[in-house]
């Protein structure tokens, strides 16, 4: 039985599809019209499109900037060193689509197939799709009430020709909102592997990330772990640690442990990660024996590796 969302006034109700609630769920239009929860016609569209990708996974966040999109990056950038792997990244945060900046995009645009709008490519495995590029200018402010923030992620999922694809990664914005609920809706008939839920040391970010963990509960999302961004600070030098956000509460090694979910691993604060970012480019390649390179291949060897998919030993993979 598919989770009603939360303040759902229930499809017999008079306020079916008509309350505060109901503002950008898929069933709105059905509920509304009395025609009770069949769902949303597109959730069996989007089945279909998505009988080509194998695995999908969500990578999402209670707080912002925690360094959500930089992962999503860098995990795609990861996946897609094995050129037999075919990898597509689509941004649904869409007030702050940062996946065209990091990915190296900025000024690309769609473009339109007799089989869909196509994904932007960075390598020939490698390809993306973000509200970014239907904007005129990276400073365009996207104002958008929930309805038609819904429209844009049902139109990115069922109408994007993504071809035969491995991993399909969805990098969600901040909260458990709108664009969430659209994601795991809309793919509910399609089977999400699970979702990366990503934090930073401070009690101030982990409670928000518990709420998100909530928010996977709920909606029946599998959690297949968190990762602790900005763990530590490794001086390049001396190479000592630094803890610039204090884990007065334990971090999230304590909160995984509390709540029985896995720690995918900790990623360590490293400034060239930023800079890799700002100009484009793979901080993977970019700095490949750094602490962080090596706690992001860790961590993408563990995804590879609950989604089924078991890449060589660890001492291969960090040497691709």
């Amino acid at each position: 039985m598919e989770e009603v969302p939360q303040g759902c006034p229930g499809t017999g109700s008079a306020q079916a599809g008509r309350g505060a609630s109901c503002q950008g769920c898929p069933n709105q239009r059905l509920c509304a019209s009395g025609a009770g929860a069949a769902p949303d016609p597109a959730i069996e569209e989007i089945k279909e499109k998505m009988k080509t990708v194998k695995h999908k996974i969500l990578v999402l966040s209670g707080k912002g900037g925690v360094g959500k999109s930089t992962f999503s990056a860098h995990l795609a950038h990861g996946l897609a060193e094995d050129e037999n792997t075919q990898v597509a990244l689509l941004d649904i945060d869409i007030c702050g689509p940062s996946i065209p900046k990091i990915m190296g995009l900025e000024g690309e645009q769609v473009h339109q197939s007799g089989s869909g709008w196509s994904p932007v490519f960075v390598e020939d495995n490698l390809g993306v799709m973000s509200v970014g590029f239907l904007l005129s200018s990276p400073d365009d402010a996207v104002i958008w009430r929930g309805p038609k923030k819904n429209g844009m992620i049902k139109q990115f999922l069922r109408d994007v020709d993504w071809g035969e694809v491995d991993y399909l990664i969805v990098d969600t914005p901040p909260g458990t909102s709108d664009e969430h609920l659209s994601a795991v809706q809309y793919l509910s008939a399609a089977h999400i592997d699970g979702a990366v839920i990503i934090t930073t040391p401070q009690e101030v970010s982990l409670q928000d990330v518990r709420k998100e963990i909530n928010f996977c509960h709920k909606v029946k999302l599998p959690i297949i772990g968190v990762v602790e961004n900005m763990s530590v600070f490794i001086c390049p030098k001396c190479k000592k640690e630094t803890q610039i956000f204090p884990p007065t509460t334990g971090g999230a090694e304590v909160m995984c442990q509390d709540l029985k979910i896995p720690l995918l691993g900790k990623v360590p604060l490293d400034p060239h990660i930023g800079k890799s970012c700002d100009k484009g480019q793979s901080f993977l390649m970019d700095a490949p024996d750094s602490p962080a390179t090596f706690a992001y291949r860790s961590i993408i060897q563990r995804i590879q590796e609950f989604c089924g998919h078991h890449p060589p030993k660890e001492e291969h993979f960090l040497s691709s």
